[in-house]
């Protein structure tokens, strides 16, 4: 066995719970919980009391990735830690001009109905534990997981495209509104 090296510690916040279950590090707060996936190839981590240490491998072949790795892991999971605790919040419009659209939401899935006078709803799937309202025009996507909020956002873009028309006359869809 190669001897580990460490690099990196993070303090874990009150209120916040790190569990480390084979390479599946799970993250609970107040707002919700995220998983994490560590590379035990590159990188030792370890949960000891409120602190996270990362180390990693001295195999000079796997060196280089190893840093990388963990400088990312590091990054994730300082920023998941924030995002269990706040959550967070991005905002889409509506916008239509040529056919009016509505949408529900059932389950796991957002449906966008009469998008440019189609007789089949669109459908767009939610990721995780996010949680997606309307309002209006408005749409509000929280969740604690920041991927899991940008990729329901992005299904709901793709979701909206203008298949086989000129997307310069056929501006119908939701985009992310802007923020201020």
């Amino acid at each position: 066995m190669v001897p580990m090296a460490e690099i990196s510690q993070i303090e874990i916040p009150s209120g916040v719970n790190v569990k480390l279950e084979g390479s599946a590090m799970t993250i609970q707060g107040k707002r919700g919980s995220t998983v994490k996936r560590v590379d035990l190839r590159l990188l030792d981590v370890k949960v000891e009391g409120n602190k996270i240490s990362i180390s990693l491998t001295k195999n000079k072949k796997l060196q280089e990735k190893a840093k990388l790795a963990s400088m990312a892991l590091t990054t994730e999971v300082k920023g998941s830690i924030t995002t269990v605790n706040d959550g967070i919040e991005k905002k889409m419009t509506i916008i239509f001009a040529h056919f009016p659209m509505s949408t529900e939401i059932k389950g796991k899935d957002f449906f966008i109905k009469n998008i440019f006078g189609e007789k089949i709803p669109r459908r767009a799937r939610i990721v995780g534990d996010t949680k997606v309202e309307v309002k209006g025009q408005d749409v509000k996507i929280t969740g604690a997981d920041k991927y899991d909020v940008g990729q329901t956002m992005t299904n709901i873009m793709h979701a909206c495209h203008a298949r086989g028309q000129d997307t310069r006359v056929f501006q119908d869809g939701i985009y992310p509104a802007k923020e201020e």
